[in-house]
């Protein structure tokens, strides 16, 4: 498979995840699953491939110059692009779950999916500012899940 071919699969991959997430509202569970687990493992096993195969890379991570070096390779910026996609869309079906558990209408959310998607970390203030406003929490719904009383 190409470089190329791989960067327009993830892209399917992310995308598909992405509007299941815009659906959330209305297949809670399938959402979960798939754009929270299924779709995000599968970039991951992507990105896992990638960095398994070796490289002549040059550059590393402990000079800004390095890193410009190393993301100048076809090899490492895929590796990279799949690393953002998967997060990203991990990042979002965890606000889609936390936002339900907090009682945050979608309408509120819906704003800072494309933040997450496009901008990562600023996507993610805006949804911590949202539950804020409008987070109405049962427990304390940003501890997760739990399980006889104790956060899984």
């Amino acid at each position: 498979m190409t470089y190329e071919t791989a960067f327009s699969l993830a892209g399917l991959v992310a995308m598909a995840g992405w509007l299941i997430l815009l659906a959330s509202p209305w297949i809670p569970t399938w959402s979960d699953r798939l754009a929270g687990v299924v779709l995000p493992l599968a970039l991951s096993a992507g990105y896992l491939i990638l960095v398994l195969i070796p490289s002549t890379t040059s550059g590393g991570f402990d000079t800004l110059a390095n890193v410009m070096e190393l993301f100048s390779r076809e090899h490492a910026m895929l590796s990279g692009w799949i690393h953002f996609l998967a997060f990203d869309l991990f990042i979002g079906a965890w606000v889609c779950r936390r936002a339900r558990h907090a009682r945050i209408r979608f309408m509120w959310v819906l704003p800072t999916l494309p933040l997450i998607f496009l901008f990562g970390p600023i996507g993610l203030l805006a949804f911590f500012l949202v539950y804020l406003i409008f987070g109405k929490p049962d427990q304390d719904a940003l501890s997760g899940p739990r399980l006889n009383g104790q956060s899984i």
